[in-house]
């Protein structure tokens, strides 16, 4: 495997070595986190061969799902992925920047007096409210900007989108032409769950009103709602979670490949007596004499501190030369304590990494352990880590994070 910088993450006047990148990396970093953008694009290529003829957008919101907007989104386009969603204004102007040539739809709404930075940037707002609808309408009579818009159509999140009676309500202005609406879409509440009675609500809903936007490309499919069948993909899917990795059949075996790896350092080793307590509140008591890693992760860097382990819980896992070993105590914001008595002398030292994702621990094995969803680890993922991606034989170190004040 070679490794290189993101190619516009760093100076083409400061680019090292492949080698000497990662011993950069590696060196002055407590944490390194590797993103994998081909695997990302073999998700992406394999969705989008399930949703055939459908289209296959790339939602890249939440700094693509913690993995960064700019190297995703130009690994996506290089794909062939022409369309993008995000949540809000700035991750666009990111993805514009990365990919000058996308479609890019914002799924967080229209706000008054924010259509100038919309069309600044050829964004496409996600309207899903009347009054939105109204402001946006003044915006372009005003202005003449005819970029287009998404309209989200609330089938049973109940969260965004116009109800289905004021749906039909518009569809006089569908029908006139010169509309401007470019996709209409709602959202799938529990793709996840093949069996969901919901789904098939959804889905009954979602098509009559589909129906009568006349010749504007609809959407429902998630990530889950790809692998639902052809009746849920429509003219576009939008995979979120399964592009980086997460199951997006969870009563299944996982379709995706891995995106993310993620290391951090041993900075520590402590040998204990039997009896001894480790970590806050003391609620870890060695029973046998244990050698201690202090890792330098904690949940100040997205590792849960409900990965924790007690005298009555087991914890997560990490893999230390090659060998799962477990939590001991509580995960603090730093740092975490991990058991290496079991491993033979000297298998780890002081400043080696130990794998807290990846060698077989996966983004979703993570999200139990911290009773949560793969979503929420990847985007939880820290700031404190180094970001170094795979690509094409290639590899990037993006720049260090910024420090603070």
């Amino acid at each position: 495997m070679n490794i290189v910088s993101d190619p516009k993450a760093i100076p083409q006047s400061t680019l090292l070595s492949p080698e000497a990148n990662q011993a950069a990396a590696l060196a002055t970093s407590t944490g390194v986190l590797t993103v994998d953008l081909d695997a990302i694009v073999a998700n992406w290529r394999k969705l989008e061969k399930t949703a055939v003829p459908a289209e296959c957008a790339g939602v890249v919101k939440a700094n693509a799902y913690g993995c960064g907007t700019e190297p995703v989104a130009r690994a996506l386009a290089a794909a062939g992925c022409k369309t993008f969603f995000v949540a809000t204004l700035d991750e666009a102007a990111a993805v514009r920047a990365a990919v000058p040539s996308a479609t890019i739809y914002t799924l967080d709404g229209f706000f008054q007096n924010s259509g100038e930075a919309y069309a600044r940037i050829d964004c496409r707002p996600v309207i899903g409210d009347l009054n939105e609808l109204a402001e946006w309408d003044v915006f372009c009579r005003r202005t003449g900007w005819s970029g287009g818009a998404a309209i989200h159509i609330d089938t049973g999140m109940n969260r965004l989108g116009l109800t289905t009676t004021e749906a039909q309500g518009i569809i006089p202005r569908i029908n006139a032409g010169d509309h401007g609406i470019t996709l209409v879409m709602s959202h799938l509440v529990s793709a996840e769950q093949l069996n969901s009675p919901i789904n098939a609500r959804q889905l009954t809903t979602f098509r009559e009103i589909a129906s009568v936007f006349s010749g504007v490309p609809a959407s429902l499919s998630n990530s889950s709602g790809i692998f639902l069948g052809a009746q849920f993909q429509f003219d576009m899917v939008r995979p979120g979670a399964a592009l980086y990795g997460v199951n997006p059949t969870p009563e299944a075996d996982n379709p995706m490949q891995p995106v993310v790896e993620l290391k951090a350092r041993i900075v520590q080793f402590r040998n204990i007596e039997r009896g001894e307590t480790v970590g806050y509140g003391g609620t870890w008591t060695a029973r046998r004499p244990t050698r201690l890693a202090i890792v330098s992760a904690g949940y100040a860097d997205g590792y849960f501190r409900a990965a924790s382990a007690s005298d009555g819980t087991r914890g997560a896992e990490v893999i230390v030369a090659g060998k799962r070993c477990p939590v001991a105590g509580r995960i603090s914001m730093d740092l975490m304590a991990v058991d290496v008595t079991d491993l033979p002398p000297n298998a780890a030292r002081r400043g080696h990494m130990v794998t807290l994702l990846g060698e077989g621990i996966t983004v979703d094995e993570l999200a139990h352990h911290f009773g949560t969803i793969g979503y929420e680890v990847l985007t939880s993922l820290g700031s404190r880590y180094a970001r170094v991606y795979k690509s094409g034989g290639a590899t990037a170190a993006a720049d260090p994070p910024a420090a603070s004040p």
